[in-house]
């Protein structure tokens, strides 16, 4: 038999509409209101100040270790703005934007932030699922979604955030190829910040882009630059639109920069120069859009100079509210009470023995403190003299 050559998809397709000076393709731009435009950008600001304010927080000791999100607000803002309601978005660990754009309450995530589950919880109605710190993991769950909801013939979509690193586990490929097979309405998001941990890109993969992966797996793959918000909701819009119409998952390389820490215990200069931050702090998604809402006369330098302010005293609000809350939060006891609807005798059992250590362990404090009291200097003895 001749040897014959088998036709494939030989190209991806890279997207940009918002350029760093804040100009755009006009035959590019989406149909945005003018007040949906203010509004990616409100959002994108009050997600990079919140995040100034719990790196400030964590460094005082007094919430635990986050991942900012410095620099990839506009990946994650311009792609969970074309969904509905009713879709579902499946977060990694660093969606601090998309969550808060998606109606998450900034004490809430001050809350998960300090180390109290209840933090995590998703506001009624919303269908967010948890934060995932295991990379990848929260692939298979998303096309799990979207298979579910495909079964029951329900007209929704599930996007799902990861980032470069994530497409070294096996949990990226098993998801696409099952999402490829099953033709389920799943929107892959690939956050491509350059540095898994302290781990480059050109490190992981010899695939020129990422994107292209996507082809293996019989899906559309696009690459667009994942600081231009407007990019980032076209690619997003159309994949939407496709999943709902039943054409299947597509995969979305975003380019952008972590241009802060990888989590608050990470010390980026160790493996990545100033330099290098430097040239991508020129391509800053917030500062471009920025420009171009100037620009437009969308926005003045008064509104912002306000806009800031209003942000500020939000985020304060924010944080005198997470803390009322955490002052009624930390009963041990609930770690046995958000597994299981009914929970199974071994367990029940196990709560029980917890229970009574907990009351042996506050008699025991009691007693001490009433000790130490009556040993102070100066009590009274029990004939009434004074030690």
């Amino acid at each position: 038999m001749p040897r014959k050559t088998i036709e494939l998809p030989d190209h991806i397709a890279y997207l940009a509409i918002l350029d760093e000076h804040g100009r755009v393709d006009t035959k590019l731009m989406p149909d945005l209101a003018e007040d949906q435009v203010r509004h990616f950008h409100r959002i994108m600001l009050l997600s990079r100040r919140f995040d100034e304010r719990l790196l400030s927080l964590q460094r005082q000791g007094r919430i635990g270790t986050f991942a900012p999100v410095k620099g990839q607000e506009a990946a994650q803002i311009g792609a969970v703005a074309p969904l509905q309601q009713a879709d579902w978005v499946v977060p990694a660990f660093r969606e601090t934007a998309a969550a808060i754009y998606r109606g998450t309450p900034l004490s809430g995530l001050c809350i998960f932030q300090a180390g109290y589950n209840e933090g995590g919880r998703i506001p009624e109605g919303q269908h967010d699922l948890p934060i995932a710190v295991p990379v990848g993991t929260q692939i298979p769950h998303a096309v799990g979604i979207a298979y579910g909801m495909k079964y029951r013939q329900q007209q929704q979509v599930t996007l799902v955030f990861f980032g470069d690193g994530a497409t070294s586990q096996g949990d990226f490929h098993e998801g696409l190829n099952f999402a490829g097979v099953f033709n389920t309405p799943t929107v892959f998001l690939c956050q491509n910040n350059q540095w898994a941990i302290s781990v480059p890109r050109w490190k992981q993969t010899k695939s020129p882009t990422l994107a292209q992966k996507a082809l293996a797996y019989g899906i559309p793959g696009l690459q667009v630059d994942g600081n231009d918000v407007f990019a980032v909701y076209v690619a997003v819009q159309e994949a939407v639109e496709r999943a709902r119409a039943g054409e299947g998952p597509t995969l979305i390389e975003c380019i952008t920069y972590r241009l802060s820490l990888h989590t608050t215990a990470d010390d980026p200069t160790k493996y990545r120069s100033e330099e290098e931050v430097k040239q991508w702090e020129k391509r800053d998604p917030l500062v471009r859009l920025q420009k171009y809402l100037l620009d437009q006369e969308l926005l003045s330098k008064k509104d912002l100079k306000a806009l800031e302010a209003d942000i500020h005293a939000e985020i304060d609000h924010a944080w005198q509210e997470a803390q009322e809350q955490m002052a009624s939060m930390g009963d041990p006891l609930d770690i046995f009470d958000h597994v299981y609807a009914e929970l199974p005798p071994s367990l029940a059992e196990q709560r029980q023995a917890f229970q009574q250590f907990l009351a042996r362990q506050k008699d025991t404090k009691h007693a001490r403190t009433d000790h130490d009291s009556s040993a102070q200097p100066g009590a009274q003895t029990g004939n009434g003299q004074r030690r």
